[in-house]
């Protein structure tokens, strides 16, 4: 089964987005030597999303690897309408992030590391707002752990015991 879902994944059109580039320098004898991590997104723009980290000496490695990394940890978020079904605070580390649906028309509403990650998901219309740490990699791990706690409105009325009539899909 899992074969059959990473073949469609990799013959599927991803929407890739680095989100942060970090250099750091090793000293050594000889002076500094440098190496680089990524932070990359990878959606397919219908509601699957991603999220990598790729460290090696060149920007253009880390970037792949850590494209590689987002495509095997993705996940489905429900969208209703180019939007999130109902509002949601994702908390990770000192990162608090505020998720809610908006109306058509409003857009992304969110900071430059957000409004990537919200791109390539899909989401059209949503409002953020992030509380505590501003760290880009708290702030994607927060709203990945908003998208787990997220439901669609199927699951909230089977938990709930009731059936969905054609007037509320």
């Amino acid at each position: 089964m899992t074969n059959i879902i990473s073949n469609e994944m990799e013959q599927k059109a991803f929407l890739e987005g680095v989100i942060y580039i970090n250099r750091t320098a090793k000293v050594v004898k000889g002076g500094k030597r440098f190496s680089f991590s990524a932070l990359v997104v990878v959606g397919d723009g219908e509601g699957m999303i991603g999220y990598g980290l790729g460290k090696a000496n060149e920007v253009p490695e880390a970037i792949r690897k850590g494209t590689e990394k987002a495509k095997k940890n993705m996940v489905k978020i429900p969208l209703v309408q180019g939007t999130i079904p109902n509002q949601v605070i994702g908390k990770f580390g000192a990162s608090n992030l505020l998720m809610k649906p908006a109306k058509e028309g409003t857009g992304v509403i969110a900071g430059t590391v957000l409004r990537t990650l919200f791109e390539n998901a899909g989401v059209r219309n949503i409002v953020t707002k992030s509380i505590g740490s501003s760290n880009p990699h708290n702030l994607i791990k927060a709203a990945f752990d908003g998208f787990k706690k997220m439901k669609s409105k199927n699951e909230y009325f089977k938990a709930r015991g009731k059936k969905i009539s054609e007037e509320q899909k």
